[in-house]
């Protein structure tokens, strides 16, 4: 049966994707306190495995976006999730430092192509002024994810080891598979499911959009690659994906170390922040749409909706760095991440601005490369300062300076535009 919303189980698919990505990178933060005392990891080793996920990550998150443009989504997710949740399991069998190196590094390459290919799939599947919506709705799964991991990972750990852990987890995303194979398809007019007015309307959409700064279809893919607004896009997501990369990686040893919670207190309260961040990917991308609907410089409106929350966030990290009781330090990560997850949304969103559909899934991958190199740097540095330069508020404290750098580079470079010349698609869903 046709239906004139179909692209919305698509984007329930991607939520899901989101969501079994993010519970299978962070259960390894979860099981930390645990993983470190058995493996007898010093902050400094842990904080480099960590890093060591974003080594292939960023190299695929590239790769996997170009791949995307030239064989589809389709086909490009399931490669990756089939990999990512076979990597997942392996993790059970690491026996020491060195084995739990090399197997988060080749789990970084499988989960690489993840958020490129989304961002790819909502050109495919989505009218331009849903965009924030969806990016904000699709993302938001990664953020459940996480606020899975902490009571699912921690409390099967508890139960039954953490080793069991990355096993059942890992079997989710082959479940995923199998859905994804059935339900998607690279565009909506490849799915006999999908009506032709919803086929219609997002066709028209996408055909009205021209980027902000000039080229069109024809412009090759380097011709979008190392243009200044491109490279402040990157430096703008470096920052946002700075602090969330560190919250993944050290929040439940922060909250453990700095907090004094044990084990099942962590697992419980780690997933508040995650909760608000899935607020803020899902409700930034709703109050990012309608400010899009609302003016006719759309450039400058998408650049209002990543660098305001980007901002916010910086004070909220701030107000970390100055706490040590619990309730106060649970609020200001939850804020801090709330704000984060609004801007990350918006930052993909502004692609959609300055790029041409051909290429986003490139760009968006190139752009994602440059932001990953974020969760290289952070997780280290934040070992660095556990172990070298005091404890976590100076860990904090970089990451507000870094959140400040985003805000000026999207601010500055991105260009400005005095009207949108394209013209708009009806704004009504089929």
């Amino acid at each position: 049966m046709k239906t004139g919303k179909y692209r919305y189980v698509v984007a329930l698919l991607l939520f899901i994707a989101g969501a079994i990505n993010y519970m299978d990178r962070a259960a390894l933060g979860v099981v930390a306190p645990i993983l470190n005392k058995e493996l007898s990891l010093s902050p400094s080793q842990l904080g480099i495995v960590f890093s060591s996920f974003f080594f292939g990550y960023s190299i695929f998150a590239f790769v996997g976006g170009q791949l995307a443009d030239k064989y589809g989504p389709r086909r490009v997710f399931s490669w990756a999730m089939g990999s990512w949740s076979i990597l997942c399991g392996l993790t059970a069998a690491v026996t020491g430092f060195g084995t739990l190196l090399i197997a988060r590094a080749l789990f970084g390459f499988g989960e690489g192509p993840m958020n490129s290919t989304t961002n790819r799939t909502i050109t495919n599947w989505f009218p331009r002024h849903e965009t924030a919506t969806m990016v904000g709705f699709t993302f938001s799964g990664q953020t459940v994810g996480s606020a899975i991991a902490g009571p699912v990972v921690g409390l099967i750990a508890i139960a039954y080891g953490w080793r069991t852990s990355f096993v059942i987890i890992a079997a989710l995303g082959l479940v995923w598979i199998v859905a994804w194979r059935i339900f998607a398809t690279d565009k909506p007019a490849e799915n006999a499911r999908v009506g032709a007015a919803e086929r219609d309307m997002v066709e028209a959409s996408r055909g009205a959009a021209h980027p902000a700064e000039g080229g069109d279809e024809t412009t090759p893919l380097r011709g979008y690659l190392f243009r200044p607004s491109t490279l402040a896009l990157g430096v703008g997501l470096f920052a946002v994906n700075y602090t969330l990369f560190v919250f993944i990686s050290w929040m439940p040893s922060y909250f453990t170390n700095a907090l004094h919670l044990d084990l099942k207190q962590m697992s419980i309260l780690s997933a508040v922040p995650w909760a608000c961040g899935g607020i803020g990917y899902f409700g930034g991308g709703l109050l990012a749409d309608a400010y899009f609907k609302r003016v006719n410089n759309k450039l400058l409106a998408r650049k209002v909706s990543a660098t305001v929350p980007l901002a916010l966030s910086g004070l909220a990290l701030l107000g970390v760095s100055m706490v040590s009781s619990v309730t106060p330090a649970v609020i200001l990560v939850a804020c801090a991440v709330m704000f984060l997850t609004a801007s990350s949304q918006a930052c993909w969103a502004v692609m959609h601005e300055l790029v041409p559909g051909r290429h986003l899934g490139g760009v968006s991958g190139f752009v994602h490369l440059m932001s990953n190199i974020s969760g290289i740097v952070g997780p280290t540095m934040m070992g660095l300062a556990v172990q070298y330069l005091g404890g976590y508020s100076s860990g904090f404290v970089l990451g507000a300076v870094i959140d400040l750098i985003g805000v000026l580079a999207m601010l500055l470079v991105i260009g400005r535009r005095t009207a949108d010349k394209a013209t708009e698609a009806p704004s009504t869903a089929a």
